[in-house]
């Protein structure tokens, strides 16, 4: 530096004030640098957060963390893996690939990884759904005849791939009428041309399919939040049909950074409650969700770990029982001992 400031000194034609004034605030920044070098090597050396997600709009509270600098205001780093259905987000994390999951993850889907590998998962946030914050729908091409889900009756109905996705289907159609009903897997983003080409008579599906057949005129909604109505008996209770975890390894290993992204997380939950209309922009990129479509599909609602009530836990509860009592789960699993305790 002496040189340096030694040839300024006497050198005229760098002896303005404005030359005078950049040289100054290099020198400054060059010290607040090497200052700050140690800071920013404990920062470094934090973990990288890998969290799996699928690329819906129940996801939109970790997309809106993302995008507003929520987890780098927290001195988190943090990674977003897209993954093609809910089934590989869980795999990921029991394989050590990821962390955790965002909102969207299928809950059973976490279950199963919970029943193989007992004590792995802890569910910090929900996105329950029903009638009127629709997720889950069933949907018939837009001339149908069907007026209930009984009219599907012997036809040929689509699901998400899936284990969740089928086994909810299924129970779907048999406790709304449809006896005879076939359940064919299909991903999701095919459903409505499915439709449209006359390969299926309806489908069990998950927005914002529904929205965007009605906007292009292929198909309608049939009944929404049908999983509440079937499955839990009350079109308005809320199905915890997805959510966000983080790893007890992850947890135990950074208990500090654990509690610093379920905080940053929670203000995106915040963020996407308080503010939807413009928390809405950051469906782009994260999910198939564009232009005008981003102002009309329907966003879930969110429960965080600290907000679930008894009334909440035992509807949770019985989404798990059904999977019990169709022996999809080994086991049964109790809701509770998967809450993330804080």
């Amino acid at each position: 530096m002496k040189p340096s400031l030694h040839a300024t000194a006497v050198t005229p034609s760098l002896a303005s004030p404005r030359r005078r004034n950049v040289l100054q605030i290099g020198a400054a920044g060059a010290a607040l640098g090497l200052l700050g070098a140690p800071a920013l090597l404990h920062a470094q050396t934090g973990p990288k957060i890998r969290i799996g997600y699928w690329p819906i709009a129940a996801g939109l509270p970790f997309y809106s963390a993302i995008e507003l600098g929520y987890f780098k205001e927290a001195g988190l780093d943090v990674e977003a893996l897209k993954f093609a259905g809910a089934q590989q987000v869980m795999e990921a994390v029991l394989s050590g690939r990821a962390d955790g999951t965002s909102n969207g993850t299928g809950s059973a889907n976490i279950a199963i990884g919970e029943i193989a590998q007992p004590g792995t998962f802890k569910i910090f946030c929900s996105n329950p759904s029903n009638v009127d914050n629709v997720l889950d729908e069933i949907i018939v091409p837009v001339a149908s005849p069907a007026k209930t889900i009984a009219d599907l009756k012997g036809k040929r109905i689509a699901s998400g791939p899936g284990i969740q996705n089928v086994t909810l289907a299924k129970t779907v159609l048999e406790r709304g009428g449809a006896t005879g009903a076939t359940v064919v897997e299909l991903p999701i983003g095919q459903h409505v041309a499915a439709l449209a080409a006359g390969q299926i008579d309806g489908a069990y599906t998950l927005e914002p399919t529904g929205t965007i057949g009605r906007m292009n005129g292929t198909s309608r909604v049939l009944e929404p939040g049908v999983i509440a109505h079937y499955v839990l008996g009350d079109p308005k209770a809320p199905w915890f049909g997805g959510s966000a975890s983080l790893s007890s390894d992850f947890i135990k290993k950074h208990p500090e950074e654990a509690k610093k992204f379920v905080a940053a997380y929670g203000k995106g939950v915040a963020y996407v409650r308080s503010k939807a209309t413009e928390a809405r922009q950051y469906l782009k990129g994260y999910t198939a969700i564009e232009g005008a479509l981003t102002s009309e599909v329907p966003l879930a609602a969110y429960t965080m770990y600290n907000e679930f009530t008894p009334a909440d836990v035992a509807h949770f509860q019985k989404f798990f029982d059904l999977f019990s009592d169709k022996a999809i789960f080994s086991k049964r699993l109790m809701v509770d001992s998967m809450l993330y305790k804080g």
